[in-house]
């Protein structure tokens, strides 16, 4: 009976240290005109670039924001090297809404790997992203440390997940474009979390 009972007290121990507040990841909500795009943001495991995505969030800096960009097979002739994402944040903003540049989060570092549905921060030199994000569709290795879309082999700074929305991701990214920039753009309403 002891045995039932300590079985008992260690599966509700479990429970509750398994659904204690500030034990899981923060999800957000990008409200699109095309539909919501739900991401799951790895807080732990990108302690840099995580913390400065919520920062545009949770001082409403994302207002005005927009997917502008999207990368397709078709439309990079000139990369050998070809990607399939769409890109969007605050390139068409008063640049004053930016906060300042944060320092680069490799894949090496993080473990966070290019995969279809993942965010990330778009840059040009390492140590420069700020405000522009993009989500991956499909798998994109070439965008993790050592991959040879961006010539100084230093990837890009992942840091979530879609976990609900893809379809409207795969919608935004098919949209008409005029050399990868979105025509027209597609308005962000919000950003908001929900968790």
């Amino acid at each position: 009976m002891k045995f039932y009972w300590s079985i008992i007290l260690l599966s509700l121990f479990c429970t509750m240290i398994f659904y204690a507040p500030g034990t899981q990841d923060p999800q957000i909500l990008i409200q699109t005109e095309f539909g919501d795009i739900k991401v799951e943001i790895y807080e732990k495991k990108a302690p840099i670039t995580a913390p400065n995505f919520l920062g545009y969030i949770d001082k409403n800096l994302f207002e005005g924001a927009s997917f502008y960009r999207t990368v397709t097979m078709d439309n990079q002739p000139n990369n050998d090297i070809k990607i399939e994402v769409i890109q969007g944040g605050l390139r068409f903003v008063d640049s004053e809404k930016r906060l300042p540049a944060i320092e680069h989060e490799t894949t090496d570092t993080t473990g966070i790997l290019h995969k279809d549905g993942v965010i990330s921060m778009a840059r040009s030199e390492p140590g420069t992203a700020s405000s522009e994000f993009f989500i991956c569709i499909g798998d994109q290795p070439e965008l993790d440390f050592g991959g040879k879309r961006n010539p100084d082999g230093q990837g890009f700074a992942a840091f979530g997940k879609v976990i609900e929305g893809m379809d409207v991701v795969r919608k935004i990214h098919k949209q008409p474009a005029a050399r990868q920039m979105l025509n027209p753009r597609i308005k962000i309403i919000n950003i908001i979390r929900v968790k």
